[in-house]
């Protein structure tokens, strides 16, 4: 039960271009936005969506495999943990982010994508 501890998994498509980051040690970083859709009806039993965006980051290995092969659009598993930092802006505020820390992608949708 102690590997169910911070645990996320999400299927979703990218948001946009992955952001690489290459670190002085070597070492890469990968950032994006994952969009997971909900379907449900709503009262009038039309068809409803509900779009939640997340902030993936990855390192290493993982990263280097987004670089390679995803793309804005591509619909993705990804298996991690939450991970929430803090940072002050340029005017004084403290800001909270929660972001998934991504240790494993599954590229899924077509073979044909990018």
């Amino acid at each position: 039960m102690g590997t169910l501890k911070n645990h996320v998994q999400l299927i979703g498509n990218v948001g946009q271009e992955p952001t690489i980051t290459n670190l002085e040690s070597g070492k890469k970083v990968a950032c994006f936005s994952l969009a997971t859709n909900e379907y449900f009806k709503d009262a009038k039993g039309e068809k409803q969506t509900d779009t939640n965006w997340h902030t993936v980051v990855a390192w290493g290995k993982t990263a280097e495999i987004i670089e390679k092969f995803v793309s804005k659009g591509k619909e993705l598993g990804v298996t991690g943990k939450l991970k929430t930092r803090t940072y002050t802006t340029d005017d004084g505020n403290e800001r909270y982010v929660t972001e998934v820390e991504a240790n494993e992608i599954l590229l899924l949708g077509s073979k044909n994508e990018k």
